[in-house]
């Protein structure tokens, strides 16, 4: 930790002097904090950076016109990405507190805070059982040859070594954070050695042990469970300590994944053939044209927001450790920008590799392109099987996946276990380990069922309902809260006592992004998302009624606290419906820096008081 001083000075000059130097003995004395700023920014960056990254984001880039593709995203990562970034950062670095807390602000929208941590528990289930998925991957490469090369007996003569055999595979796939996941349809395909049937049989009968539908539960998968309950206890063993372990192990998980992503590009752009992969990726074969189509720059939008992670309550989570004087919004700048790069560095490695397959089959390069499981867990590891040395490949592979994987997950459990710290500070205080053990016991438990033989049907299920546009939702209501409630001037003030006074000029584009730009980005996506959702599939097998119906009681569970805790909020106010109103959008006395060397006149007790007694409605209805 940054050392801290035996006393704090009450002279107004000392506490000025300190409260300039980041480091000083001026940050927290009780709640944990990053140890130095390596390893805060690499956690955030472990944490954007994710699965959707790899194994998303260039089948997007392929289908949406290539390169072309990359116009409307980082577009999007300009007029989005990086205003609610930095927006969600700022909130959890200038009060020091998780995803409810952090409401203190404007306690009429407390259930949001409840709505991100319900969205948490729900997606750090099925991303436990991804995670899990690549670590069986990973154990099954320890094989020479490797168990999809070639037809095993558990083929049951339904793929052939001898070439030319028609094959048809129903592919579902996951595409998130980062975690939405997509189908694609049933392709027929000419593959020599029906690759692609061996790989899919394998995932399927394998792997999965998939039954027939949901209606079918089965029992356990075994080797699923174990992978799983070794997932778990990664993620304990990692966050055991807080920020204080997890800290350490980030310098090791979110620096990996890149070595293994420029190892396996160099070695993919020196194959036959990977040079048209790339070229089909961001090379001239690029489509201009798509960018008249409106479904370009929604995917565009969708895939920034969610790998992003925004409106998760993880990016709160992870700034609400960090030093008080940190420049959010140049970390904000650095993290964003490192995720979009890395979409596009993981995109050359897989499309050079993928170009060198479909030279091997001599095929077109839309012949072995795949997303999600698709890519991940069929096309991904043909690929690799056909290069030398090609065990250890796909054991660099999948390792690399359950590394990614494993720094998503570590920073949702951090969001349950800050929650529930900040909650009950005084319980927890000496028991971090064993909340931390918990609730990863508690995780593991409710992921068995997506480890049975209808596990995978439960994890898309999921994914499509409770990962999906709810996201849109919770950020609506998150910069509606803190732009136009709380208010944007007060707001940028509060930054201000962070990073220093900036231009007029400076800010005027961060309030057209906030209020104007962020918010109708935002609803246009919801509504079109909302417009074109169709009821999930798993390739050709359709969920029985009662699990669509479940699938919208997910929805209902995380977004059910907002109105819940308002009416309960409004109940236990007193005075009139409108003095409660005013009441609950205005700041509570708790809402302010977490130190009182950081809290300076504006929130000292007496003006603070003061300040809050001025709220009006009027304020409100102002800024909208």
């Amino acid at each position: 930790m940054w050392n801290y001083g035996s006393t704090i000075s009450k002279d107004p000059a000392v506490l000025a002097d300190q409260d300039s130097h980041v480091g000083d003995s001026d940050e927290k004395l009780e709640r944990e904090q990053w140890t130095n700023k390596a390893e805060y920014m690499l956690s955030m960056i472990g944490y954007a950076v994710g699965l959707g990254n790899i194994w998303r984001f260039p089948y997007l880039a392929y289908k949406n016109g290539g390169g072309a593709f990359l116009i409307p995203y980082f577009l999007m990562l300009v007029f989005c990405g990086i205003p609610m970034y930095f927006l969600e950062n700022a909130i959890g670095q200038f009060c020091s507190q998780g995803p409810i807390n952090m409401w203190r602000a404007v306690p009429l929208l407390q259930g949001v805070g409840f709505s991100m941590l319900m969205l948490n528990a729900v997606v750090s289930v099925y991303y436990n059982v991804i995670v899990a998925y690549s670590l069986y991957y990973m154990f099954a490469s320890f094989q020479s040859p490797l168990p999809w090369s070639s037809c095993l007996s558990w083929a049951d003569g339904n793929c052939s070594s001898v070439p030319k055999v028609y094959c048809n595979v129903s592919v579902s796939s996951i595409g998130s954070k980062n975690h939405t996941l997509v189908q694609t349809s049933t392709n027929t395909h000419t593959f020599s050695q029906t690759a692609v049937a061996i790989h899919s049989l394998l995932l399927s009968r394998v792997a999965l042990q998939r039954s027939s539908g949901l209606d079918e539960t089965g029992p356990v998968v075994w080797h699923l469970a174990l992978c799983l309950l070794l997932s778990s206890m990664l993620v304990a063993a990692a966050l055991s300590k807080g920020i204080k372990s997890s800290g350490k192990v980030v310098y090791f998980t979110a620096t990996f994944p890149y070595v293994v992503i420029l190892i396996l590009l160099i070695r993919g752009v020196t194959l036959e053939g990977a040079r048209d992969g790339i070229e089909f990726f961001i090379g001239s074969k690029s489509n201009l044209t798509k960018l008249t189509e409106g479904q370009v720059w929604k995917d565009a939008a969708t895939q920034t927001f969610f790998s992003l992670s925004i409106a998760s309550g993880g990016l709160l989570t992870l700034a609400s450790y960090s030093n008080f004087h940190s420049n959010v919004f140049l970390d904000s700048v650095i993290v964003t920008t490192i995720n979009h790069g890395t979409s596009v560095l993981a995109g050359l490695a897989i499309f050079s590799i993928l170009g060198h397959m479909a030279h091997i089959y001599r095929k077109p390069i839309a012949s072995v392109v795949k997303e999600g499981f698709g890519l991940a867990f069929i096309a991904y590891p043909e690929a690799l099987a056909k290069l030398p040395i090609s065990t250890f490949w796909s054991i660099l592979f999948f390792f690399m996946l359950t590394i990614v994987g494993l720094d998503s997950q570590f920073t949702q459990i951090e969001v349950i276990t800050t929650c529930l710290y900040d909650a009950f500070p005084e319980t927890f205080k000496s028991k971090r380990a064993l909340l931390t053990i918990m609730t990863c016991s508690i995780i593991y438990f409710l992921g068995l069922p997506c480890v049975t033989r209808a596990g995978i049907y439960w994890v898309s299920l999921m994914d499509q309902f409770a990962a999906g546009w709810v996201l849109l939702i919770l950020a609506l209501f998150e910069i509606t809260g803190f732009f136009y409630i709380y208010g944007g001037n007060r707001f940028i003030k509060d930054i201000e006592m962070m990073i220093g006074k900036k231009s007029f000029c400076f800010w005027l584009w961060w309030r057209s992004c906030w209020f104007f730009i962020c918010p109708g980005i935002t609803v246009v996506t919801l509504i079109w998302s909302l417009i074109t959702f169709v009821p999930p599939t798993y390739g050709k097998v359709q969920y029985p009624v009662w699990g669509l119906a479940l699938g919208w009681c997910m929805v209902a569970f995380i977004l059910l606290w907002i109105p819940v805790v308002a009416v309960y909020k409004l109940m236990r106010a007193e005075g009139s419906v409108w003095k409660r109103l005013k009441l609950l959008c205005s700041p509570s006395e708790q809402w302010h820096p977490y130190l009182d060397v950081h809290r300076g006149e504006r929130y000292s007790k007496t003006n603070h008081v003061h300040e809050i007694r001025w709220i009006s409605m009027y304020h409100i209805l102002v800024y909208f």
